[in-house]
């Protein structure tokens, strides 16, 4: 099998997997799927699909450097695309569905509500990531474009704080987003140090 065949497949798995919870709500509403609190429902499962597929592209540079295999980087923009389109249904659920598009209601949830405010804050810096996330803004920006999409690991902070705050009592599913994030920003740590004392020694 070739290697461009291999990312054609996984692009497609990529593209099922992460429409898959978005189907599933879909469906859940007439077929009663969603429990007695629909829009409750909504929320969790499009936050938490967002912080998987966020911490899943924060994988595929471990992944690539670790395997050699440097096309695995093709499937990391339609992951962080994915990632911001659940952050969007995220935010859009509560925007229309728990405020009611009231901006009154929505801007004093923000300022009285912590994890409203930090979670408020994680979409806030991932817009400007998805916008640029395109190969002509890539040459617009240069080396700027590296500098500007490291404000993923901020939005990445952001959002499992934003879910430890919402949880409060059950803090299992926060703390393994928090571990897994932790060996992601661990890793980059560790080669950066790496490439440094490489450099000294040169």
């Amino acid at each position: 099998m070739s290697p461009k065949l291999v990312v054609r497949l996984l692009k497609v798995a990529i593209w099922l997997g992460a429409l898959a919870p978005a189907a599933w709500l879909v469906l859940g509403y007439p077929f009663d799927w969603l429990g007695p609190n629909p829009i409750e429902k909504i929320t969790h499962v499009t936050g938490k699909t967002a912080l998987s597929l966020l911490l899943i592209t924060l994988l595929i540079t471990p992944l690539r450097k670790i395997t050699g295999w440097n096309r695995i980087v093709l499937v990391r923009r339609p992951l962080g695309l994915f990632a911001f389109f659940y952050v969007c249904l995220h935010f859009s659920t509560w925007a229309g569905l728990d405020m009611t598009l009231m901006l009154e209601w929505m801007i004093e949830d923000i300022a009285d509500r912590p994890y409203i405010t930090v979670g408020f804050a994680a979409f806030l810096v991932l817009i400007p990531l998805a916008v640029t996330s395109t190969r002509g803004w890539i040459r617009r920006l240069g080396k700027r474009w590296n500098l500007l999409h490291k404000g993923v690991y901020l939005a990445a902070i952001l959002g499992i704080v934003h879910f430890w705050w919402l949880v409060k009592a059950d803090l299992r599913e926060p703390v393994l987003f928090g571990l897994g994030l932790t060996a992601l920003l661990g890793y980059r740590v560790v080669v950066a140090v790496r490439k440094r004392g490489a450099r000294a020694g040169r």
